[in-house]
This record gives C-alpha cells, sequence and structure tokens, in this order.
C-alpha cells in the first residue's frame, strides 16, 4: 500500500508539474506575446542573432515546444527562412536548459516552498477577485504556475526518496544505458515536456535512485521525445512547417546520438576536468554543454542542411485550394476557369459549415458528386467547426492572391467576371463569419427550456433549410436562374427578418422572459439575417453577368 500511495503522489507531482508549465506559459505569453514574436522577427536577421534569440525566447518562456511552434507559424507565413527558422530552433534546445538550472539549484538547494505556498495563495486571490481583467488574470497564472511548479517537485522529489528507501534499485545498475536512453524518450513523448523528464530524473538521482551516467541518458532521450509534438504541430501544414518539423527531428536524433556515443568523455570532461561532483549540478551541466556544442557543430552547416530539407515535400503541400493550385496566371483563360470553379466548392463548403451550426441534415449537399471526392480527400466533413472555419479562411486567402495574380492578366468581361467571382468569396466569407459569431446564440437557443426562445429557433432553422435548398438549387441549375428568381428570395429573406422578430415581440409581452434573453434572440435574427443576405449576394455575383449584379446591388438591403 505504502508502495502505491508513492507512485499516486509521484503521478500528482507530475501532473502539478505539467499543469504549472502551462499555466506559465500561458502567463508569459499573453503577458507579452506580442512582444515576443516582435523580438523573434527582428532577430532572425542572421544565424547568431536567431540562435541567441531562440535561447532566450525559450528561457523565459519555458517552453522550447511552444518556441517551436510558434516558429512553424511564422515558416508557414512566409516570415521566417528554414535557415534562419532552422537556428532559432538550435537556440530553443540551449534555451529550455534554464528551467533545468533552476529547478536543480532553487528546487532541490533551497525551501522553496516557503516562497511557492505564498505564490499559490496571491495567485488564487487574484484569480478569484480580478480575474476578469487580463493582467491580474494571468499575472495570477504566474503565481500558480510558479508555486505549483515547485509544490509538483517536491512530491516528485518527496515521493523519489520513500521509494528508494523502501525499494532496492541496485540490481538495475547493470542495465545498458540505452534502455534509458529509450526511457526518456517515451517518458517525454507522453508528457510532451522535456522538463518534466528533466525533474524526474534530477528526484530520481537526488534520492540515489539512479547513477549519473544513467540520468544522463534518460535526459538524452528526452531530446527527441520533445520532437514529436513539433511533428504533429507539422501536420496538416504547409510544405516549409513541415520541413522546419522534419529538420528539428533529424538535429534532435543526431544529437542524442552522438552524445550517447561520447557520453563517457563527455561525463569524465565533467566530473575530472570541471571538477563538477554534485550529480545535480553535474546533470544540467551535461544538459547545456551537448545543446551548447551541438549548435557550435551544426551551425556551420546550416545552409546545406536547409538547401536539403526544400527538397522534402511539395509547395502544393496543405494547400486549401484544389483548382488553382493546377493554374496559371499566364494562361489567363483556363486559370479564370479554375478560379470559377474554386469559388463554387467555396461556396458548397461555407454552405455547408453554416448548415451544420444548425444541425441541419447535409446529406444531400454532401453527396455532391463535384465535390464529394474533394472534400473526403481534404476530409473537410470530418473536421470540427473550428478546423472548418481556418479551412475556409485559408481557402479565401489563397484564392484571393491567386486573384491579385490574376487581374492585371484580363481586361473586358474576362475581367469583370473574376471581379465578380472575388466578390462572391468575400461575401461568402462574410456569411461564414456571422454564423460563426452567433454560434453561442445558437446553442442557447436550441437547447432552451423557454417555449419562445426554442420556438425562435426552430422557425429560423426551417426558413434556413428552405433558403440554402433554393441557393443550392440556382448553383446547379446556373443558366436558368434569372434576377427575378434572386430578388424572390432576397424579398423572403427580408420578411422573415422582419416578420419573426415582430412575432417574438408580441410572445415576449406575455411569456417569462429575462432581459438577456431578448438581446440573444434579436442579435441571432440581426446577424442570421446579414449571414443569409450575403450567403445571397455571393450566389448572384456567381451566376449574374455584370450589369444584373450591379442593379441587384441597388436593391435596398439595410435593416438592424
Amino acid at each position: 500500500m505504502e508502495i502505491l500511495n508513492n507512485v499516486f503522489k509521484l503521478l500528482a507531482g507530475i501532473g502539478l508539474f505539467l499543469f504549472a508549465m502551462y499555466l506559465l506559459e500561458e502567463a508569459v505569453k499573453n503577458l507579452s506575446g506580442r512582444n515576443f514574436k516582435l523580438f523573434l522577427q527582428r532577430i532572425t536577421k542572421n544565424r547568431i542573432g536567431a540562435v541567441a534569440g531562440g535561447a532566450l525566447v525559450t528561457g523565459v518562456l519555458q517552453s522550447s515546444s511552444m518556441v517551436s511552434l510558434m516558429v512553424l507559424a511564422f515558416v508557414g507565413a512566409g516570415v521566417f527562412t528554414m535557415k534562419n527558422a532552422m537556428a532559432i530552433i538550435l537556440g530553443a534546445n540551449l534555451g529550455t536548459t534554464l528551467d533545468s538550472w533552476v529547478v536543480a539549484t532553487l528546487g532541490f538547494k533551497m525551501n522553496i516552498e516557503v516562497a511557492a505556498y505564498p505564490a499559490v495563495f496571491v495567485g488564487g486571490l487574484l484569480l478569484i477577485f480580478l480575474g476578469n481583467r487580463k493582467t491580474p488574470k494571468y499575472l495570477s497564472y504566474f503565481l500558480l504556475g510558479f508555486g505549483l511548479l515547485f509544490i509538483g517537485l517536491s512530491f516528485m522529489k518527496t515521493a523519489m526518496e520513500v521509494q528508494v528507501k523502501s525499494f532496492d534499485f541496485t540490481h538495475y545498475a547493470d542495465m545498458p544505458l540505452a534502455v534509458f536512453l529509450l526511457i526518456g524518450f517515451i517518458i517525454t513523448m507522453l508528457v510532451q515536456s522535456s522538463s518534466v523528464t528533466m525533474a524526474l530524473t534530477l528526484s530520481a538521482i537526488h534520492a540515489g535512485a539512479i547513477g549519473f551516467p544513467m540520468a544522463a541518458a534518460l535526459v538524452l532521450g528526452s531530446e527527441t521525445g520533445t520532437t514529436i509534438k513539433i511533428l504533429v504541430g507539422s501536420v496538416g501544414g504547409n510544405a516549409s512547417k513541415k520541413r522546419v518539423a522534419l529538420g528539428n527531428f533529424i538535429f534532435n536524433v543526431f544529437l542524442t546520438v552522438a552524445a550517447f556515443a561520447l557520453l563517457k568523455p563527455i561525463l569524465l570532461l565533467i566530473t575530472d576536468i570541471f571538477n563538477i561532483k554534485d550529480p545535480l549540478i553535474g546533470l544540467v551541466t551535461f544538459s547545456s554543454l551537448v545543446n551548447f556544442f551541438s549548435i557550435v557543430v551544426f551551425l556551420p552547416f546550416l545552409d546545406p542542411f536547409a538547401k536539403l530539407l526544400e527538397k522534402f515535400f511539395k509547395q502544393t503541400d496543405a494547400s486549401a485550394a484544389a483548382f488553382i493550385i493546377h493554374a496559371d496566371s499566364k494562361e489567363p483563360e483556363t486559370a479564370l476557369d479554375l478560379f470559377r470553379r474554386e469559388t463554387a466548392w467555396f461556396i458548397h463548403n461555407s454552405m455547408l459549415f453554416n448548415l451544420q451550426h444548425f444541425e441541419i441534415d447535409t446529406s444531400t449537399l454532401e453527396e455532391n458528386p463535384e465535390y464529394k471526392a474533394l472534400n473526403e480527400e481534404r476530409k473537410f466533413t470530418k473536421k470540427t467547426a473550428e478546423e472548418k472555419y481556418e479551412f475556409l479562411k485559408q481557402l479565401q486567402g489563397e484564392l484571393q492572391a491567386f486573384y491579385l495574380a490574376l487581374r492585371p492578366q484580363l481586361a473586358g468581361e474576362p475581367n469583370a467576371e473574376l471581379n465578380q467571382l472575388i466578390a462572391a468569396v468575400r461575401s461568402c466569407m462574410h456569411g461564414v463569419k456571422s454564423v460563426t459569431d452567433i454560434s453561442s446564440n445558437i446553442t442557447n437557443l436550441k437547447q432552451s427550456s423557454k417555449d419562445i426562445k426554442f420556438d425562435f429557433f426552430i422557425r429560423h432553422k426551417k426558413e434556413t433549410e428552405f433558403l440554402y435548398a433554393q441557393l443550392n438549387t440556382f448553383i446547379a441549375e446556373q443558366k436558368n436562374v434569372s434576377f427575378e428568381n434572386l430578388q424572390s428570395v432576397f424579398d423572403r429573406i427580408q420578411n422573415n427578418y422582419t416578420s419573426a422578430l415582430n412575432d417574438f415581440y408580441k410572445k415576449a409581452q406575455h411569456a417569462a422572459i429575462e432581459d438577456m434573453d431578448i438581446t440573444i434572440a434579436i442579435n441571432f435574427n440581426r446577424e442570421l439575417f446579414t449571414s443569409n443576405k450575403a450567403m445571397l449576394m455571393a450566389v448572384k455575383d456567381f451566376l449574374l453577368d455584370e450589369k444584373e449584379a450591379k442593379d441587384f446591388n441597388e436593391l435596398p438591403v439595410y435593416k438592424t
């Protein structure tokens, strides 16, 4: 029973440590996240600055994974070159050892709990009383993170010390060091934090459960284990993001293998040449030394390594577009046709997105033979609402960028058609955003126990289903759609907006309804009206010729 209690205490310590790391990351990221990003952009003009910046920012943010994921985002956006991104990641590996020094010196050399408990107390008070304001909220996160970090470490340390007294670890001393290397990799891969692996290893070596060589092997294993999070973060990203993630993985594998091969000489350097006898200080020195020398060795080869990485993955990887990726603006007629097909697909998926917010059956739309295979290939229907929204935003961006490239190549009627198509895309995205903005209102209304709210939702759900069925029919028929057809739909949208609101007001006079319920209903009605108009405008620009589309724009559309 005592052994089980110690195991649970150790696991609780790991959980607290991980939660503390999360709180500290959130605190620093939100209190000065933009400054860090701007700083990263400024210092990446040369390799040395990129390495130093990566180390410094990681030391402050306390997470090499977070910095690496930030770098992935910048690379995907084209802010960083491949070479400078890799330089920052090299520095991040060194910067993360700063945490180890703090833990080894403060956590084991001082009674840090004296400061940890008050920090948790003050952090908790701040969160309860001032948590609705950004600065006090994240300051409380920082204090809670600081306190819980060392409380968790104390749990791990105490559990390890008790375990050593009740369990004989000596028969593990003869196990190959490669086993400890693998254990370090597995632990880090599971908890996704090399800092946790280091804290566990420091606790074990402090308690006498393992020796210096075994501890060093565990730490080396964590170097590669922490790259798994970055590899996962690159999935679904563009080619540049995948290259950086691959480069990070290759570098850390090289670091692990090389340092493991030279493990004995490195340990002798620390214990005999540097004369460091304290195993805790020796272990963090080992970690810092290995990462520092790996930078020294790797930095001269950064240019050829970056060129090697650029041979992997196609640039079209993770492009949201399905048609224009095959187009060339130098062949404008073909490009315009593909742009039109891309716009139709964008409208189709935007309709799917909006309908699914209302839990309306979309099987008919999904079975569209032109887009079914495409959406299955890109797993669009299986994405979450947030992922679908991000996908549509990315696709809009790609369409907008291609529009800018194609526009100078067209004149006259083709140019007018191109302008209408991009207007359709913008309107569609407006419709999607309006529905996204009222997603909480939709949930509130459809789950309400008050008949007036639920009935209001059901009415709009039916109208939305009818509207989108018409819009889908229009797109399918295309040439048979007239100005009058679209105007009829427009009039229905207008009339439904007014009549639904008036009916709600009448029922609200005799129903038990709160002020907030009225606000939710009004906001829902207005934003859905805006979305429906925008979707109709998208279909209008997609189907009508230039003159009819311009005439349609003259219709009065403003309501509040």
